[in-house]
């Protein structure tokens, strides 16, 4: 399988099937201190095909970020990396790559559940946000979960829900994925540009 991603070129078709048949893992960002871990549902197989976060060029979580000043520019997935230098990072809660995010099982995802736990209480992030609604609802058992602010946090890390970015998956416009940064941004006191 090539890296596309970091070339900037496509990945093929093969690279996409193959990503997906064989589960193929992307790194995380990960580090201590700090504000915000972002947690995907699990890589898709354009992710998969690049090794890149959130990579397929639909996928809105870039250009969120960007608009919601938590990164000065506009970065590529294949500069993902470089989030750790401004206190963000990103894991997953599935690690493996699927086609789509119905091929997990619940309790795949609670599983994933476990897992974070014990990446939250090693890192110590301030907050950690979900990309994706439904899969929260099913990883935590809190079936009336909303965006936002969730009531129980995990350990001493608040917990943000947001929408899920993927293109494929725009039950909610651009506009309110940079609100709902906007506000877990204000929330812990993150300061935004002008």
């Amino acid at each position: 399988m090539t890296k596309a991603g970091a070339s900037g070129a496509r990945p093929s078709p093969a690279d996409l099937d193959r990503a997906a048949a064989t589960g193929a893992r992307v790194p995380d960002v990960v580090g201590p201190g700090l504000d915000v871990l972002f947690c995907g549902i699990n890589p898709g197989r354009w992710s998969g095909a690049v090794g890149h976060h959130f990579a397929h060029p639909g996928n809105r979580f870039w250009k969120a970020l960007h608009l919601a000043g938590l990164t000065a520019e506009l970065l590529s997935p294949a500069e993902e990396r470089r989030l750790l230098d401004v206190g963000l990072g990103i894991t997953n809660l599935v690690s493996r790559t699927t086609a789509t995010a119905a091929e997990l099982s619940a309790d795949e995802l609670r599983r994933g559940a476990v897992a974070l736990r014990r990446k939250l209480a090693r890192y110590e992030p301030r907050a950690v946000a979900f990309l994706g609604l439904g899969a929260y609802r099913t990883a935590f058992a809190a079936p009336r979960a909303g965006l936002g602010e969730q009531t129980e946090p995990l350990g001493a890390v608040l917990v943000w829900v947001l929408p899920n970015p993927s293109g494929l998956q725009a039950h909610y416009p651009l506009p309110v994925l940079v609100a709902e940064l906007h506000a877990l941004a204000s929330r812990i006191g993150r300061s935004l540009p002008g």
